[in-house]
């Protein structure tokens, strides 16, 4: 017979809470697991008992709460749910069976929706998302930041604009309260049915930016298109790792003949792609985000329309004047300014062969700064041993940076 109970759940979640994990893993035939600083290791608190399987279906029929959860979960087993902690975390609980036992993945969200400026996001994030209108993509795998990066966002919009901002989630993740804008959060399988249906209905509430979830389907993505195109501003994920990779997995969505008029529409709507990354920092001190940003300029447009994302590259490279950098570019300054070492960027890195050129390149810089301001230490070094020798009336060197010229021979 199991020993767990609802209260063991939750006093596991908030012991995980308490240290920043990010997830708690739920499976039979042992304690439960967290996943902190990228790494999964034993849950603080314990030790635990181990989870039989009667523990893990316990937890899970508790977690279910509106009726006939559970009997469709034996049909279809797989449940997304959220859930909150009072005044602790919010969390997105995923259950599925391994091995025909009920197992279950926990992401803690915190109550606090941090700013782009306490994430040390880069600065032309905040800029995007006070567009007007058009599509904001955030990309990347599972687990790199991609909801938090964009309830920052979204958190800037309620805190500088006046604006009606819809939501669609599958489930609720962060929550926000209303600030300068209204905020309604729709949860599908609770405030809706479908993805599509809320959206359809969602043009209907007069918004003015829409968060979507996620990027699932040929109908969403249509529909957020369309939602640009007549003066929203419409925010969601996709699961790629670039720009280029975002536009293709878009434009393959759609059969081969709508090609080229899906690539004229994302040319008009789209205003960028931020494809991001958690990288661990040094000494084990926690992760960062390392981001490609793409903004969309006339000449990355042009790129859209003609079908050529690949070409971009280059582009993005020589962005900055726009607030664009590559992957490559976003470690190489994280490793300039010693958050992460040269092991980190070279494993992350998009290009690995740029990524060791650039490193050498950077290097190199610092060992010829180093050896000059050496070289200038010594030369000052030398000349006030001189002074000390001759009272002070030593001479500097001819051409000595600050040496005021000696005075012109008097003509008597």
């Amino acid at each position: 017979m199991g020993v767990w109970t609802l209260e063991m759940w939750e006093q596991v979640m908030c012991e995980a809470a308490a240290v920043k994990a990010s997830d708690v893993f739920w499976k039979p035939g042992g304690p439960p697991h967290v996943k902190l600083k990228g790494v999964v290791g034993a849950t603080p608190g314990g030790p635990w008992p181990d989870l039989l399987p009667e523990d893990t279906e316990t937890i899970a029929k508790g977690l279910m709460l509106r009726e006939g959860d559970w009997e469709r979960f034996l049909e279809y087993p797989e449940k997304d749910i959220g859930r909150s902690i009072d005044g602790v975390c919010r969390l997105r609980i995923n259950i599925y069976r391994e091995r025909n036992n009920v197992c279950a993945v926990m992401r803690i969200i915190p109550l606090d929706i941090l700013t782009c400026d306490e994430l040390d996001l880069p600065p032309v994030l905040k800029d995007i998302a006070l567009r007007p209108q058009g599509m904001v993509l955030v990309t990347g795998p599972t687990g790199c930041g991609k909801s938090t990066t964009l309830a920052a966002m979204i958190d800037h919009v309620n805190r500088h604009r006046k604006a009606n901002i819809i939501t669609v989630e599958d489930p609720i993740e962060y929550v926000h309260q209303d600030k300068l804008s209204l905020v309604s959060q729709r949860e599908v399988g609770i405030d809706t049915l479908e993805f599509q249906d809320a959206l359809k209905y969602a043009m209907r509430q007069a918004p003015d930016v829409i968060l979507i979830g996620e990027m699932r389907d040929v109908t969403t993505m249509s529909v957020a298109m369309q939602a640009a195109e007549t003066g929203h501003l419409v925010f969601s994920t996709v699961h790629t790792t670039s720009s280029a990779e975002t536009l293709e997995r878009i434009v393959n969505m759609f059969p081969p003949h709508d090609k080229q008029q899906i690539c004229m529409r994302l040319s008009r709507t789209l205003q960028a792609v931020i494809s991001q990354a958690l990288v661990p920092r040094k000494e084990g001190t926690g992760r960062i985000a390392a981001m490609e940003i793409m903004v969309v300029t006339p000449t990355i447009q042009k790129f859209i329309e003609d079908g050529k994302p690949s070409e971009m590259y280059e582009a993005i490279v020589e962005g900055s004047h726009w607030g664009m950098m590559t992957k490559n570019q976003s470690l190489l300054y994280e490793y300039r300014d010693g958050i992460i070492d040269a092991d980190t960027a070279m494993f992350h890195a998009g290009n690995r062969t740029e990524m060791r050129q650039m490193i050498r390149r950077m290097d190199g810089e610092r060992a010829d700064a180093a050896t000059a301001a050496r070289k200038k230490a010594e030369d000052e070094a030398k000349l006030r041993r001189a002074r000390q020798r001759t009272g002070g009336q030593a001479r500097q060197p001819e051409g000595t940076p600050g040496t005021p010229p000696p005075p012109p021979p008097s003509e008597g």
